[in-house]
């Protein structure tokens, strides 16, 4: 009952270390960085609250962003040239890919075309319009590559929001769930965060991460402010995504 007067801390504060592992900073291939010097700029921000190791995820998505390994592998090494030329040697940085459920994902997953992060988990997403009608076979199809599949913000696909045995069901699969910084912070409304909250709470997230875009995404992150009982949830997950990314 007193949690309305709780103290409220920078959720930012708390970051330092961690592993991004969902992220859209590589850049001009997708809906993140434009050009390398977006991708620095996200970086420098990022760095100002000790988050320096990133695993760059850009979207493969049939139609929108179809890219490759061979497209995100070129847009990668313009990145670490760049930050070699600025000297930008405390920086970590890997690649692999946020892959969408949809008509062409088994097909690239059959091919072997994926970007798993460190050879063992897929980053997965669905559309925020309705469910991947494939979503079931491609998770069987997934661990059948002795494969991981983490569902990236699982808070923010709405059509679930009111059927949460659906999250249960999901976490009973074998599937990791990676929560969105900023819809702690209410980035994408208070329904979002509201259940962002329930799953917390509720023990279901894995991993943490930014998802960021653009360097407004990174202001936000510093003004989320949360209460020491969600930070005391949190802070595991902080450590897991660092302990297995690192």
């Amino acid at each position: 009952m007193f949690h309305f007067f709780e103290r409220k801390v920078f959720l930012a504060d708390y970051l330092h270390g961690l592993v991004d592992i969902h992220n859209h900073i590589l850049p001009g291939i997708d809906d993140g960085a434009k050009t390398v010097e977006d991708s620095i700029n996200l970086i420098k921000a990022f760095s100002e609250f000790g988050v320096t190791s990133f695993i760059c995820t850009p979207h493969i998505m049939h139609h929108y962003y179809p890219n490759t390994p061979s497209t995100i592998k070129k847009a990668f090494d313009i990145l670490k040239t760049e930050l070699t030329l600025q000297g930008l040697t405390d920086i970590k940085v890997h690649y692999a890919a946020e892959h969408m459920i949809d008509e062409n994902f088994e097909n690239i997953l059959e091919a072997e075309a994926v970007l798993p992060l460190n050879n063992e988990y897929i980053l997965i997403e669905m559309s925020y319009l309705q469910p991947s009608l494939s979503f079931g076979g491609a998770i069987q199809k997934i661990a059948r590559k002795s494969l991981f599949p983490i569902l990236a913000h699982p808070e923010r696909y709405a059509y679930y929001h009111n059927t949460f045995g659906v999250y249960e069901s999901f976490k009973s699969k074998g599937i990791s769930f990676q929560l969105n910084i900023l819809s702690l912070g209410g980035y994408y409304g208070p329904e979002i965060q509201k259940v962002a909250l329930s799953l917390l709470k509720a023990g279901y997230i894995d991993f943490i991460s930014s998802d960021a875009h653009h360097i407004t995404h990174i202001s936000q992150i510093k003004e989320i402010r949360i209460r020491k009982s969600t930070l005391n949830l949190l802070l595991p997950i902080i450590e897991n995504t660092i302990l297995n990314f690192y």
